[in-house]
């Protein structure tokens, strides 16, 4: 198959060519430890690390020193999670959450049982959306942490952030959100949304694996997460991946020049994606919100068949999409995102989530909502289940 139409942008996105350009210089050139700045090889790596901390920070609109480097969004909202616990564990051990959070957040939950720590998960409707008076209901004198993403990675609803963040403010609770997905998908105001931690990561947004940042609020309470040098102000230990800091930044910088016209299209692309599987194949269900959403986002769920055959028929037509079923354990369980806004199983294990990307076109769209009119059927006729119900 000669055609190949990636995707599946919410499991990484292609890096720019400017940032690869950006980041060898760092490889080659400018190879010096930071840590080494007496010398200018070594200043001129934490040059490049501090201009790229502080185009981050503009672009959230944060303050230079309350942005800190990290390997990526898991590691982030592991150090979100854990820091707070153990940092203010003397105020209280309860932690408020969602149904819907990406396991980086719901495991590092989990693992703080054992420190006698206690989490409520608070439901989401069928959308995906919380209820913020669930919200406020579920805060105890004891809480010391919410932690809701800011937009799902799986169906793309959008979480009314500064409403939480309010919430948040006004009994006095530390307020987290993942925004690996919501990054280069919505303009985030951290001060405006009250936001006191939020994690990110760079090969979300065209840069490199292995990058990404954490934003701490000034006055925030966090123990660290990395102990043993002195990098990152004392609270991440570990020499700086500087070319990958680098583009980080150089990727951010892109974004921002960009958003508002990105944005557009992807929404134009993305509700002529939508539009077309509607018109196109009957049985269908759109999961996630259908206008508060990220702009890239379509995921529907097929009824009467599995989405693993849907993706293995898109590869075999040179495709690349994700399935909502396929657990992170390898199980055949479905997503664990929409049983929670209401899916039976078998609707579940029939969803398939396509994510574009701004290189995406038109053409690429019609021709990807042609083959799984195509496949769809062909796998329904297959289906005893589908045979059974359409007699």
């Amino acid at each position: 198959m000669n055609k190949k139409i990636y995707l599946d942008n919410a499991a990484t996105t292609k890096i720019r060519k400017e940032v690869v350009d950006e980041m060898m210089k760092y490889f080659m050139e400018y190879y010096g430890n930071p840590s080494s700045g007496i010398y200018e090889l070594g200043r001129t790596s934490k040059e490049a690390i501090e201009k790229a901390r502080k185009t981050v920070a503009t672009f959230i609109n944060a303050d230079d020193r309350e942005i800190f480097f990290t390997s990526g969004g898991t590691e982030s909202d592991n150090w979100a999670i854990k820091g707070v616990a153990f940092a203010n564990g003397d105020k209280g051990k309860h932690i408020i959450t969602t149904k819907i959070e990406h396991h980086a957040v719901l495991h590092t939950c989990e693992y703080l049982k054992k420190f006698g720590f206690e989490t409520t998960y608070l439901n989401v409707d069928e959308y995906g959306m919380i209820d913020l008076e669930e919200l406020k209901n579920s805060i105890r004198p004891d809480t010391i942490l919410i932690s809701v993403m800011y937009a799902n990675n799986e169906v793309g609803t959008i979480q009314p952030i500064e409403e939480i963040g309010k919430i948040a403010k006004e009994h006095k609770i530390i307020f987290h959100t993942d925004a690996v997905q919501a990054l280069g998908g919505v303009r985030i105001d951290v001060k405006k949304e009250n936001i006191d931690l939020l994690s990110m990561s760079a090969h979300k947004v065209h840069g490199p694996k292995g990058v990404g940042a954490l934003y701490i609020r000034k006055g925030v309470k966090l123990d660290n997460f990395m102990h043993g040098g002195a990098q990152e102000r004392n609270k991440r230990a570990g020499t700086e991946s500087v070319q990958n800091i680098v583009g980080f930044g150089k990727a951010v910088e892109l974004m921002s020049l960009e958003l508002d016209e990105k944005v557009a299209k992807l929404i134009s692309l993305r509700d002529r994606f939508i539009n077309g599987i509607k018109a196109n194949i009957d049985d269908v269900h759109l999961n996630g919100h259908p206008s508060k959403r990220l702009p890239n986002n379509v995921n529907f769920s097929y009824k009467y068949i599995e989405g693993e055959s849907i993706l293995l028929w898109l590869d075999i037509s040179g495709i690349s999409a994700s399935s909502g079923s396929a657990c992170t354990s390898g199980s055949l369980d479905p997503s664990h995102v929409l049983l929670a806004t209401g899916l039976d199983h078998g609707t579940a294990h029939g969803s398939i989530r396509f994510t574009i990307s701004d290189e995406t076109t038109e053409e690429e769209i019609d021709y990807v909502v042609g083959q799984m009119k195509e496949i769809v059927q062909k796998l329904r006729n297959m289906s005893p289940l589908y045979n059974t119900n359409n007699k």
